[in-house]
């Protein structure tokens, strides 16, 4: 019977070791977010139906876990950005697929080297590793990120957050790969958006283009995706694929003439005021480049008289900043019903480890 086992291993050559291994046995992993609580760690290895975890001191075995299907190769947790994280399965044969189109787009040749320095519990970081194993590329693995560690790196390729970004020197990569959150106002030339998730195992549109493979469409607003590197199913059995096997997001978004992909953030995170779609991403865009604004993230309060407001929760060293100067500032760059209707100044935006505002967590 084939297994699910929990890896609950630092960054480093004995987790790409350990993967490789129990791969081998024809078992399927499940990467644990050493970060969380013991007890959150061992409700996700139960809810996902593990039947051992590796740590430092060895194996352990869990009890009867569930099973898994022949091909099976990880069981991811998504984000948890919104609601309670689920085991996307990925199989070899979609992780093989991400792999292939990934460096065809970044033309990987035998003298690349990848850097591995995200959170090897999300697939952001995760898939640093699977590509490299795939397409046998030089890699090196680090516990997390370490700017110190990043520019002793001779990596030549690398995926990183915005916030990661702003720490390096990215001329020294060749190309570099942002996911997470959205795109800086001002990124190097040789840095690349990328669109994903855990479900489409990693990501599958670079700059707005997809990668081989990838199709997309529109569908009252939201964008599906259908491409090989589809996650099988979630871990409890669904099935999130439609007709067709295409993969409805909860993105909303758009495509231009040209095939390229414009994505405007989740669809419960929309905010209808007064009769108007106001999309939180743009809005944090523009506030953004206020020069009192360290970091911000747009919510929606629910009003009588127009439906939502729109809210800043603004992070600045400023107390003094207030909703009329914030409004005057971006009043040149957004329609009015854009404009925040309240600021709310905060210490810290909450945020998952791949850069994703956490606004569940925010006031309303």
């Amino acid at each position: 019977m084939r297994e699910l086992t929990g890896i609950d291993l630092p960054g480093g050559s004995e987790f790409v070791d350990t993967l490789q291994r129990v791969w081998e046995r024809g078992d399927a992993v499940f990467p644990v977010d050493r970060r969380l609580p013991t007890s959150s760690q061992r409700a996700l290895l139960e809810r996902f139906g593990a039947s051992s975890v590796i740590t430092e001191q060895g194996e352990s075995h869990l009890g009867t876990g569930v099973p898994t299907e022949e091909g099976d190769a990880l069981v991811v947790a998504t984000s948890g950005s919104s609601g309670e994280p689920k085991g996307a399965v990925l199989t070899h044969a979609a992780i093989a697929a991400s792999a292939t189109a990934t460096s065809a787009r970044l033309n990987v040749v035998a003298s690349d080297h990848w850097l591995a320095c995200l959170p090897l519990a999300h697939i952001g970081g995760l898939s640093v590793i699977t590509r490299s194993i795939v397409n046998a590329t030089r890699l090196t693995v680090l516990d997390g990120f370490d700017a110190e560690a990043v520019a002793r790196s001779d990596a030549t390729l690398v995926s990183l957050v915005a916030t990661a970004l702003r720490r390096v020197d990215a001329a020294r990569f060749r190309a570099i790969l942002l996911g997470g959150s959205r795109a800086p106002a001002e990124r190097p030339s040789n840095s690349i958006m990328t669109y994903g998730m855990t479900e489409t195992g990693s990501g599958v549109v670079y700059d707005g283009l997809p990668l081989d493979g990838v199709e997309l469409r529109i569908v009252d607003d939201e964008i599906h995706v259908r491409c090989p590197m589809l996650l099988r199913c979630y871990r409890d059995g669904t099935d999130p694929r439609i007709d067709g096997g295409w993969f409805p997001t909860g993105d909303l978004g758009s495509l231009d003439g040209d095939g390229r992909l414009r994505v405007a953030g989740r669809i419960g995170d929309v905010i209808n005021t007064g009769g108007e779609k106001v999309w939180p991403e743009d809005v944090e865009a523009v506030l953004s480049t206020h020069p009192d604004v360290s970091d911000v993230a747009v919510t929606k309060r629910s009003d009588d008289e127009w439906g939502e407001l729109v809210v800043a929760n603004i992070v600045t060293s400023r107390p003094t900043l207030e909703l009329d100067e914030i409004r005057d500032f971006a009043r040149a760059l957004l329609p009015s019903w854009s404009l925040p209707r309240d600021i709310v100044l905060v210490d810290s935006i909450p945020r998952t480890a791949l850069g994703k505002i956490r606004r569940s967590e925010l006031s309303s």
